[in-house]
């Protein structure tokens, strides 16, 4: 039985995500199993998941996925490179995943793996350098490198999902991978948009209070309504903001925040000081170089208390979140083959090294912050980290 490898964040889960699980398994052969590395209770355009990540996770495997384990928020929480490079380094480590299936605007490996390869020469480092001397964004600056050194090919470094796939495609020849790459083209509208099977445009709805049934496959629908009927869902930044206010204006220093640098780390400390909002300190520290999602991102590593040192090093773990029967499977295999400890219980973390507790730490702390957004004052125990075990299906 080949296996494919998933990361992603389905948030929420949609048809447009079934059907790349489904496409996935009819590139490799139909009988395929399907591993999923999920961000947790926080996304990578800094903010928090619509669902928690068990009910996410869930989600998934209903849908199609047989395994799907964690990727932390200390590292779901950085840009896309950060983000591409440890869901490799996870599934890469794991020793069963014998390719990447990603979601791309392209379609095309081979145009994917030569905007990779061009991308990470040193003369595009070096154009990449010179333009962020003159003050662009990271985007703008890469997109110049691209234009230099790839041409007329240049244009895929224009759609979101383009870029992600070339960081997959990067991390695993960083690390040596024998994972192979391929893509699936993307039909319908971007991951962040207002149309088709956005993401983006279904927590809008379920933020309206409107349950876009329409868009998800109907165990995911149904996973969604349990959670809101629970009051843990839909779940918002907006929804948490005095928490965050209050952490935030406790910090003194956000020098060591990941992302800090040319004065951001300043203009955060002065904009908290003074505003009353998650939306005024956001557009106050906004510049034309940095994007809102970068800004979003230190934001709510701060509010976490991630710092930079926590992301030097690749995860430290593996953690399970949910399974089928074939999961199990996958699981017993990974278990004789992985370079990492993998974690079906949480207690069992205190067994691993000094950095794997500190990272567990840190996750639980997220997850303490994430329940205040629960609508339901019974929901929002602390401590729930600790007492989740993988959801079995």
């Amino acid at each position: 039985m080949k296996t494919a490898g998933i990361i992603c964040e389905y948030n929420p889960l949609h048809k447009g995500h079934q059907l790349h699980i489904e496409k996935t398994r009819q590139a490799i052969g139909g009988e395929a199993a399907i591993i999923c590395v999920m961000s947790g209770n926080f996304v990578q355009r800094g903010d928090f998941a619509i669902f928690n990540k068990h009910a996410r996770a869930q989600m998934a495997v209903y849908s199609g996925a047989d395994l799907v384990v964690e990727l932390p928020a200390a590292y779901t929480l950085q840009s896309a490179e950060g983000f591409a490079r440890a869901g490799v380094y996870i599934l890469d480590s794991l020793g069963i995943c014998e390719y990447l299936s990603f979601g791309s605007e392209s379609g095309d490996i081979e145009v994917l793996g030569d905007a990779a390869h061009a991308i990470s020469s040193e003369r595009a480092h070096m154009i990449t350098r010179e333009w962020l001397e003159k003050g662009v964004s990271y985007a703008t600056a890469q997109q110049k490198a691209a234009d230099a050194t790839l041409g007329k090919q240049a244009d895929v470094f224009s759609s979101p999902n383009n870029v992600l796939g070339i960081e997959y495609i990067k991390a695993l020849r960083r690390y040596g991978s024998n994972i192979i790459p391929i893509t699936v083209k993307r039909t319908g509208g971007d991951h962040d948009s207002d149309t088709g099977y956005s993401a983006s445009a279904l927590r809008k709805s379920f933020l309206s209070g409107i349950l876009p049934a329409a868009f998800m496959p109907e165990a995911a629908v149904s996973v969604s309504k349990e959670e809101i009927n629970s009051g843990r869902g839909p779940v918002s930044l907006k929804l948490a903001e005095l928490a965050l206010l209050s952490r935030l204006r406790s910090i003194n220093d956000f020098s060591d925040v990941p992302g800090a640098s040319e004065g951001l780390e300043r203009r955060f400390m002065r904009y908290i000081k003074s505003e009353s909002s998650i939306n005024s300190i956001l557009s106050g520290v906004k510049t034309k170089r940095y994007t809102m999602s970068r800004i979003r991102r230190m934001l709510i590593n701060a509010s976490l208390g991630i710092k930079s040192d926590d992301i030097k090093i690749d995860p430290p773990y593996a953690r399970v979140l949910a399974m089928n029967s074939t999961g199990k499977i996958l699981l017993a295999k990974a278990r004789k083959k992985t370079k990492l400890p993998i974690v079906t219980k949480p207690a069992s973390v205190f067994k691993l090294n000094e950095t794997a507790v500190k990272l567990f730490e840190l996750e639980a702390a997220a997850t303490d912050l994430y329940v205040l957004a629960y609508q339901k004052e019974k929901e929002r125990s602390g401590g729930q980290e600790w007492r989740r075990s993988p959801v079995i299906i």
